[in-house]
């Protein structure tokens, strides 16, 4: 079986072509789902890849099929425990004391995390990138690893020929287990060897919380920081229920009660007033899933993008529809939390 990256040029545009008319799909998102899995491969396979977690909505799409759009970039958590043994060790779990601590483990964190990407993991993926001789650049910044192709085709903008490592080290990821990953190509095309690996991955019910509680925040503060893509958290809730792992994840009070509590110490956030906002009401009965006014506008806006570059794999159900469905999960979430008493588990 001929290699994908062992093509020409001309020979791969073509078999994204092939595999574009038989799954309704647009090249360049073909493309660029096979440089995310290029990556994991590379990553999952190297001497670091016991100390590392995929997760996100990438992971609900990659290794778990929950989530019917295109996931383009990569996040990843490096286990603190082996970047932070020295902090771990002072109070026996993987959470600072307090906040004043918090912010020393943190900076601690972040310049040791900045260091290995540069000194570590950029060296690697560009060795690897030159060894296969891809036409591709890797460069970073901070805990980023950035891998430019040169595409072969093109698409709105709203998609760009990159593909973003986005590394953390505040959690160790877990729960986790591993799970193959496949190109969304191979299934159309079985004479090509596109790239796979295994790959240890986050939970669908901790990514979940994960995004239950970005999705508070932003209710809360009517902005989403740091990225312009959002509407995708709430989309992935409402697959994620489709599935029934929503169902399990609000079952899992203790689970809800950790992220909650990891959050609060290392992602700290205050309402527009400057008033700090209590993950914990988001796990206990006030969760919000829909916001109001410009910030629902906004919403509105950034969905439609999503839909017109193509990156629901299947047709979108309305933006109104989709709000009523992640406030049916608001609802389910805060009537089992109202009556059940926490059952804290595991800190991460």
């Amino acid at each position: 079986m001929t290699e994908f990256f062992s093509l020409s040029r001309a020979e791969q545009r073509d078999a994204l072509e092939v595999v574009a008319t038989r799954s309704g799909r647009p090249p360049h998102l073909l493309e660029k789902d096979l440089w995310v899995v290029w990556s994991l491969r590379h990553l999952f396979a190297g001497p670091h890849a016991d100390h590392l977690v995929f997760k996100g909505g990438t992971s609900l799409s990659k290794a778990y099929g929950a989530i019917r759009r295109f996931s383009e970039d990569i996040d990843l958590t490096y286990d603190i425990r082996a970047i932070a043994g020295d902090l771990i060790r002072d109070t026996g779990e993987p959470l600072p004391p307090n906040r004043s601590q918090e912010k020393r483990w943190t900076k601690a964190i972040r310049t040791r995390l900045s260091a290995w990407v540069m000194t570590e993991m950029l060296p690697s993926i560009q060795d690897e990138l030159g060894r296969q001789r891809l036409p591709a650049a890797a460069s970073v910044d901070g805990d980023k690893v950035f891998i430019a192709y040169e595409p072969l085709s093109g698409g709105t903008g709203y998609v760009s020929p990159v593909v973003m490592l986005e590394f953390g080290a505040r959690c160790t990821g877990e729960p986790s287990h591993l799970r193959p990953i496949h190109c969304d190509a191979a299934a159309h095309l079985r004479e090509i060897a596109f790239p796979n690996t295994t790959a240890r991955v986050m939970r669908a019910e901790r990514t979940f919380w994960e995004k239950a509680t970005a999705i508070h925040v932003y209710c809360a503060q009517g902005e989403f920081r740091g990225s312009a893509r959002f509407a995708r958290h709430w989309h992935d809730l409402v697959r994620l229920d489709d599935v029934g792992l929503a169902d399990a994840a609000l079952a899992d009070r203790g689970l809800a009660h950790a992220v909650a509590k990891h959050k609060g110490i290392f992602f700290a956030e205050k309402f527009p007033g400057g008033e700090p906002i209590d993950y914990g009401v988001a796990v206990s009965g006030g969760l919000r899933l829909v916001p109001d006014d410009k910030a629902l506008s906004a919403l509105a806006s950034d969905y439609q993008h999503m839909i017109d570059d193509g990156l629901l794999l299947d047709d979108g159900e309305p933006f109104e529809i989709l709000l009523e469905r992640c406030a049916t999960i608001e609802r389910r979430a805060n009537d089992l939390a109202r009556g059940t008493e926490p059952l804290p588990k595991n800190t991460f």
